[in-house]
């Protein structure tokens, strides 16, 4: 027997790894590779030459391994999952993905909205808990977060919303003289604000935090009837969240604690899981209140909650690349029997989310596996990097009189909707800015409200205009007398001027 067939049979018997190593190296066309140690060079001495292939693209690809980092949302951790119906609300939803019984696959994708990546997991932020849902009849995203608000109404806002608390132009360090500035502008984001500074801003687990997806939408039923709908995600671990002194300790000793949580548990069987539960409204409810139920700064507070399915996450990607950073989670992904409210917030994210995936990753981000529906797609859209789609034939556009050409089906059309007013351009009509922020506030534990005060008050500290300090701080007394005084104290700010300016600011 040959030597070397004998060296390798025993290799291969005794070694699995070494097995496994021994397979046959190729570049990306397939071909083999002979020597992947030694460029070819003219002559011992030489020059390395331009026709040594594998070289040459094994530089390009590692100089293309970084795609653009997202904007928001970069800090990311992702597991696969399953969604499973249980209750019967096809009187509200023709949506295939609440069939009682039946299971719909789903990744989901943990992050922090402001952080960069590779940036700790226990920094204080508000969290992602956004889902792709792959069901029978393509694609649902539902882009959500560890909070039931968000801190600003109109999309107008979020570019500069994000550029304040984004690291300063000049320095690239966050500074909260820029971020406050901002949103002493935006009397809307004190809920937001007081729950983000609150334990709920750094969570101990993933696996016990909730999560929201903070718009209302549609549900659409068989007759076209409209029911406004809000989604919570219930997780069954509980929720915990750190103090700021808990999250330094946290972070000194593991700053990715979140996703070796998260992975350290799926991967012993103990498979986190969330209740989804929804809130419903009949449109001609959404005058009935105080504020806008539209308007995504505001919880639809008092309305019962009704359980619909479960969501399980039972399997950790193989690919941290190929999943968590390439999916694609996009809110104008939708399935018959839902759609969009009329919520500001959510009508600019419909564009934006899209439009960033493809500067992201091209035209034909949703054909990368992580993306790809369950379902059959078939449209004329073409060509554009990365195209893979399997068109054939010279009809690439529609309606057409040609055999097998595609069709449309009126039964999928947009819920026909009432408008009524003009075209305008003003703030929603009833604002209640503070409310809710006090409800949250009085709804802690005094051990919590002592954290928040630390917490919120050392921040606002470190604003170096007092104008930007009593604008911030007249906001909160007005949603909490004592909570305002409290922060006050932590601030060294004049309390009687505090007051002063919140008896200037409207609801």
């Amino acid at each position: 027997m040959n030597k070397r067939v004998l060296v390798t049979g025993i290799i291969a018997l005794f070694s699995p790894l070494m097995a496994i190593a021994a397979l046959q190296m190729t570049d990306d066309n397939g071909s083999p590779v002979g020597d992947n140690q030694n460029s070819q060079t003219a002559g011992p001495n030489g020059p390395t030459v331009l026709q040594d292939g594998h070289l040459i693209q094994k530089l390009q690809r590692f100089d293309r391994e970084r795609i653009p980092e997202r904007v928001v949302h970069a800090r990311g951790t992702g597991a696969f999952g399953e969604f499973v119906a249980d209750k019967d609300i096809s009187a509200l939803t023709v949506a295939k993905v609440f069939t009682p019984g039946s299971k719909t696959p789903v990744f989901l994708r943990f992050s922090t909205v402001i952080h960069p990546k590779g940036s700790p997991e226990e920094l204080r932020d508000p969290h992602g808990f956004a889902i792709k849902f792959y069901t029978a009849e393509g694609n649902w995203d539902l882009l959500g977060l560890s909070e039931p608000v968000f801190f600003i109404r109109d999309a107008m806002k979020f570019p500069d919303m994000i550029h304040s608390l984004k690291p300063s132009p000049v320095t690239n360090i966050q500074d909260p003289n820029r971020y406050y500035d901002f949103f002493s502008h935006q009397p809307e984001s004190t809920h937001m604000l007081t729950r983000v500074f609150s334990f709920h801003g750094i969570p101990s687990s993933y696996r016990k935090m909730d999560g929201f997806g903070v718009h209302a939408f549609k549900f659409v039923n068989q007759k076209g009837e409209v029911t406004y709908v809000k989604f919570h995600f219930k997780s069954r671990q509980g929720i915990e969240g750190y103090n700021a002194q808990q999250a330094t300790e946290a972070q000194g000793k593991d700053f990715n604690n979140l996703t070796h949580d998260l992975y350290e548990n799926i991967g012993a069987g103990k498979y986190p899981v969330w209740d989804l539960y929804i809130q419903t409204m009949k449109p001609d409810q959404l005058n009935n209140y105080r504020y806008n139920p539209l308007d995504d700064t505001k919880e639809w507070v008092g309305l019962p909650e009704t359980k619909v399915g479960t969501l399980t996450l039972n399997k950790v990607p193989e690919n941290f690349f190929e999943s968590t950073e390439q999916v694609a989670l996009d809110p104008s992904n939708l399935v018959p029997g839902i759609a969009p409210s009329e919520d500001r917030m959510l009508q600019g994210r419909l564009f934006s989310y899209a439009d960033t995936h493809m500067y992201r990753l091209g035209a034909n981000y949703q054909s990368i596996p992580i993306n790809r529906p369950r379902v059959v797609v078939r449209n004329y859209n073409q060509d554009g990097a990365g195209h893979q789609g399997a068109t054939k034939g010279e009809v690439n556009y529609q309606p057409s009189a040609a055999e097998n050409s595609l069709v449309e089906d009126p039964a999928y059309q947009a819920p026909r909707t009432p408008l009524n007013g003009t075209l305008q351009q003003e703030i929603i009509a009833k604002t209640d800015n503070y409310e809710q922020a006090g409800l949250f506030y009085r709804s802690l534990t005094d051990a919590q409200r002592k954290d928040l005060i630390f917490a919120l008050g050392s921040d606002l500290a470190k604003v170096k205009s007092a104008d930007i300090r009593l604008k911030m701080l007249s906001h909160f007394y007005k949603a909490d007398e004592n909570y305002g005084e409290a922060l006050a104290k932590m601030t060294h700010d004049d309390f009687s001027q505090v007051k002063k300016m919140a008896e200037m600011l409207k609801d």
